[in-house]
């Protein structure tokens, strides 16, 4: 899972080729905080500002959508809150440095930030959304998760006796696919992501590594 991400630097979109956003975000970014993301209508990649928290279309009411900020890959074809943004092929990406994780030791939650080796960009697949909520048009988003048992890195995070979830990372080569693929091959590219290309290291460190 993931409730707590620090975007892209503006500074940094070339590190992914892009323009820099022409719109303000935070540098922290939790449920219901709007951030950067990354759409492609009409094969052309644009920037958009969304909500975290997938706001379904169907949604009359805010206060009603809880605990959609993450959507399990297994489930998001079915799920009431995601199937019409998976099965209308409405694939984002959202360009962080750092995504955050609790960690546990000695009992006690801690966080930590997970980020690439060599510090650059990275970028997770999502879905998005449009919906109107009492007059207010809302783009809003949701980062999938897919299980992370086994993973040598993100199955030291969450609490013991939960299971354990990790982001998809799409990898360079493959974001233009993900932007434009259709519902029916999208899984495969939802993998694992490499821990050796990956580090983790306790959120209050952070702030040295990134502008």
């Amino acid at each position: 899972m993931c409730a707590n991400y620090r975007p892209i630097h503006k500074s940094r979109t070339h590190l992914l080729d892009l323009f820099e956003p022409t719109f303000d975000y935070k540098m922290d970014i939790y449920p219901e905080d709007l951030g950067p993301i990354l759409i492609s209508p009409e094969q052309k990649i644009e920037w958009r500002a969304a909500r975290f928290g997938l706001v379904p279309f169907w949604a009359k009411d805010l206060k009603a959508v809880q605990s959609t900020y993450n959507a399990r890959v297994e489930t998001v074809a079915d799920k009431k809150s995601f199937k019409h943004a998976w099965n209308k092929n409405q694939f984002a990406l959202v360009p962080v440095e750092v995504i955050f994780e609790p960690k546990y030791i000695d009992g006690q939650a801690q966080w930590y930030g997970i980020y690439r080796q060599d510090k650059k960009p990275f970028t997770v697949a999502a879905i998005y959304e449009y919906a109107s909520v009492a007059g207010q048009e809302i783009l809003s988003m949701s980062m999938l998760t897919i299980n992370a048992d086994t993973h040598p890195l993100m199955n030291q995070f969450h609490s013991p006796e939960h299971e354990k979830r990790s982001v998809v990372i799409i990898s360079e080569g493959h974001r233009l696919d993900w932007l434009n693929a259709d519902h029916t091959q999208a899984t495969e590219l939802i993998l694992e992501f490499s821990p050796d290309e990956f580090t983790a290291a306790p959120k209050a460190k952070i702030d040295n590594f990134y502008p």
